[in-house]
């Protein structure tokens, strides 16, 4: 069904944007690191991290705003860069718990690759287009 192929089309575009923020947040933050030895290895954990890193924010996002929306008001929304940063951090871990040379020392690291990631998907999509 071509509906079906569209939207197979958008999750896999929205899979290599994210993989293509994470590699310029490991290019721009001491503390992100993919370790894998070569480039095709590289491109891959950065496929599989973004992947991973969907699966969380699109289980564990929506949770955590309903949960504390009064948080998200009081600060104004900041409240979502700390939340990105531990969305984050908690992908490295499970990249760890799963062999994926990829790693987020702390959340200093986290935060700032938080914003890179954030802002680098969001410059992708306005360029690519986001439904």
């Amino acid at each position: 069904d071509r509906g079906d192929r569209i939207e197979g089309v958008k999750v896999i575009t929205k899979i290599l944007i994210v993989a293509a923020a994470l590699w310029a947040a490991t290019q721009l933050v001491d503390g992100i690191t993919v370790t894998a030895e070569d480039t095709a290895g590289q491109v891959g954990t950065l496929l599989v991290v973004a992947l991973i890193f969907g699966l969380v924010n699109a289980v564990l996002k929506p949770i955590i705003k309903t949960v504390g929306c009064a948080f998200y008001v009081l600060t104004l929304g900041l409240i979502a860069l700390v939340v990105n940063a531990l969305l984050l951090l908690l992908t490295g871990w499970i990249a760890q718990q799963i062999d994926v040379p990829f790693h987020v020392e702390g959340f200093v690291a986290a935060f700032w690759g938080a914003i890179i990631v954030g802002v680098i998907s969001w410059l992708l999509n306005l360029v690519l287009g986001d439904d």
